[in-house]
């Protein structure tokens, strides 16, 4: 018997940094370049395959550019378990605004463990890094651990570069949590209801092995690939 799974996943990051078309591409497989701004919020969805007993509906929620200084992003991130920070690689202001939206997202919303959600960091439009500010970006490598991204790539929707591993990261990482979760509550005796408060249950013999959780080590060995463009 198969199970369900629904994913709310969040795509925020600044004004046309390319967050319609990363979900255009990821869900249709198509891309524009007239896509119009965005308006409060738009959600697209895709269903995978996960494995032989897991289908995963994911949900993926297009935030405007403008909504961060709004109030309304609490509402919308609500129940949200994992999200994409887009930047684009040829405008300096939309890096910078990488951990005001970090930030905000951290601020807003967490795991019913308390955790951060996983979230992903994309350096968008790759295809155009010759006009761009690539050799004035940090390494991304060290700046995503260092601020508690699960993984980051360089991506482009026109392309079709990076997109769909960069999803497959992130629900990779979210699905390991939800394992993590699942094994602690059997070991403990305790299960999450969803509001977030425990139950203990009753004790039992669960006489289990151990389990190698990957967390997001699947995600930093899923290296970016550069110069597809």
């Amino acid at each position: 018997m198969q199970h369900e799974r629904l994913l709310k996943v969040l795509v925020i990051g600044d004004l046309g940094v390319g967050k319609t078309s990363i979900i255009k591409r990821y869900v249709h497989q198509v891309f524009s370049q007239h896509y119009r701004a965005t308006i409060g919020v738009d959600f697209a969805l895709k269903v995978l395959n996960w494995d032989h007993n897991t289908v995963v509906r994911l949900q993926l929620w297009d935030i405007a550019g403008q909504e961060r200084y709004g109030n309304m992003t609490r509402v919308y991130y609500r129940e949200a378990v994992g999200a994409l920070v887009v930047f684009d690689m040829t405008r300096s202001s939309t890096f910078q605004a990488v951990l005001k939206w970090k930030g905000d997202l951290d601020s807003k919303v967490a795991l019913s463990n308390g955790r951060s959600v996983p979230v992903v960091l994309l350096a968008n439009k790759c295809d155009q890094r010759r006009h761009g500010l690539c050799p004035k970006l940090p390494k991304l490598e060290n700046f995503s651990q260092e601020y508690g991204f699960v993984g980051w790539y360089e991506t482009s929707a026109k392309d079709n570069t990076n997109i769909d591993a960069a999803i497959t990261c992130l629900v990779n990482s979210i699905m390991s949590m939800d394992e993590e979760k699942a094994l602690t509550e059997a070991t403990n005796g305790t299960k999450s209801e969803p509001d977030g408060s425990i139950i203990v249950l009753p004790r039992f013999d669960y006489n289990m092995k151990e389990k190698r959780l990957d967390g997001c080590s699947g995600c930093s060995s899923l290296k970016p690939k550069h110069g597809d463009d």
